[in-house]
């Protein structure tokens, strides 16, 4: 049920501006609904749960000639930086207010939800765990078809002019990475903790493509990518990049030590007599 209020028309007028299609918009907030501050209050005094849950009124926004918005604080502790807003409005040459609408809305310190993201976007590296399952698109534009027993291998051989650029055979896979695939993780990986701007790297003294523990890898992408098969490196058994380096470099030496070290003398043949009470049963 709509509430009225009549009230004065002394109130200062207050500016609004809004966007549209021709531009900015300056309003004008009528000084009959801006001064129904009282009328909203006490519509939002019957809704909450505690008088305390209304507290001090905030801005007031002009959103048309006869219409308003008035804000109070939310106190109810659930709703910490929330505000109540009241929408108002009065007919032409009528001093009567009407509550057109009251609602909740979230302020700068509100605590909201993150903006919800389908499952494909949510998912994220190493989140898949055993027994989990991710399918991939059959129109991943970083796969391609692999070769099958009708394709005419005489087109693709490496001598032909018309060979595919990094094209690859696939041996039994219904798909190979194609040249967005490729790109996609020479990015990944040169850009990631194996890339030559890590912090590893950058306190490293040697680079990885002068490393006897650099496995080389075949194709286009072993001109920047090596696998690490040094065991005491945190890049075991990873695709680094040749620029990647580390402190277990395989030509760190250590130097020998300016001062002469002792010999351990230990006897283990005389032994010294030990007093001791032993109870034979």
């Amino acid at each position: 049920m709509r509430r009225h209020a009549r009230s004065p028309r002394c109130c200062a007028r207050s500016r609004t501006t809004s966007m549209s299609d021709a531009g900015v918009i300056e309003m004008l907030l009528d000084p009959v609904c801006g001064g129904a501050e009282a009328l909203c209050r006490e519509t939002l005094l019957a809704v909450a749960q505690e008088p305390g849950h209304v507290g001090v009124a905030g801005a007031i926004e002009a959103t048309g000639a006869l219409t308003a918005v008035h804000r109070f604080e939310c106190a109810h502790p659930g709703y910490v930086g929330w505000n109540w807003a009241v929408a108002v409005s009065r007919a032409p040459d009528s001093d009567h207010v009407t509550i057109d609408e009251l609602w909740l809305e979230p302020g700068d310190r509100a605590l909201l939800t993150p903006a919800w993201r389908p499952w494909s976007e949510r998912v994220l590296p190493g989140d898949l765990g055993v027994g989990d399952i991710f399918p991939t698109a059959t129109d991943d534009a970083r796969l391609t078809a692999g070769f099958t027993a009708a394709d005419d291998t005489d087109t693709v051989v490496a001598d032909n002019p018309l060979h595919p650029l990094q094209w690859e055979l696939g041996l039994g896979r219904e798909r190979v990475l194609s040249a967005l695939g490729r790109d996609d993780a020479a990015e990944r990986w040169f850009a990631g903790d194996c890339g030559p701007d890590s912090a590893l790297a950058r306190a490293a003294t040697d680079r990885c493509v002068t490393c006897g523990w650099l496995m080389p890898l075949g194709g286009s992408l072993g001109q920047a990518f090596g696998v690490c098969a040094q065991p005491m490196s945190p890049s075991d058994g990873r695709v680094v990049a040749l620029q990647h380096g580390c402190g277990a470099h395989s030509e760190v030496m250590t130097e020998p030590s300016a001062a002469d070290v002792a010999e351990v003398n230990a006897d283990d043949v005389d032994f010294d007599p030990l007093e001791a009470e032993v109870e034979v049963e």
